[in-house]
């Protein structure tokens, strides 16, 4: 994201992930729970396309004791050092909040115009993927390292498999037909 010093867009580039804004809505109730209806925030934010499902709007008194700050670090995974640097901007926020998730553009490249009643209050990064790992050193990690069966052997041992389940749904029929004539 950046901001340009002469207007109050926000730029968000083409496949950003794992990125989470923190706006603050300076708006009267009954407009700030209207934002939830699907475009009503892309109206707001000066774009369209936005996936209403990454975008969550709420009353930071309906956090209750987790608070917003257990929200971001816990329900979003926000790590706490993230959370603790923003911590006295996100305790001073009553009323509603919006918080935008990267996965709301679906990749795309976007330019936010956010309209006077919100407030940028912070910014997240959510922890990627560790991908790294030690590599495997043992035999059975190898790949084709199982003793391969002779297709001869692996068709024989097939035939007996098909027999023996033939021959169970056989008696089974004859079960049940004997216990039906009696």
């Amino acid at each position: 994201m950046r901001m340009t010093p002469d207007s109050p867009s926000l730029d968000v580039a083409a496949g950003e992930r794992g990125v989470v804004r923190l706006f603050a809505l300076n708006m009267p109730p009954e407009q700030a729970r209207f934002l939830r209806e699907p475009g009503a925030a892309d109206q707001l934010l000066g774009v369209s396309g936005l996936d209403p499902d990454q975008i969550d709007i709420f009353n930071v008194a309906d956090m209750e004791e987790l608070g917003l700050s257990g929200y971001l670090s816990d329900g979003l995974g926000i790590p706490h050092d993230q959370v603790a640097a923003s911590q006295s901007r996100i305790d001073g926020l009553t009323g509603w909040v919006m918080v935008l998730r990267s996965r709301a553009f679906q990749g795309q490249a976007m330019t936010l115009t956010p309209a006077a009643s919100l407030t940028l209050t912070a910014q997240f990064h959510e922890p990627g993927t560790d991908w790294t790992a030690t590599a495997m050193q043992t035999d059975s990690a190898k790949p084709f390292t199982a003793p391969r069966v002779p297709p001869r052997q692996a068709r024989d041992q097939a035939r007996r498999i098909g027999a023996t389940l033939f021959a169970v749904v056989m008696a089974l029929i004859v079960l049940v037909l004997a216990l039906v004539i009696l």
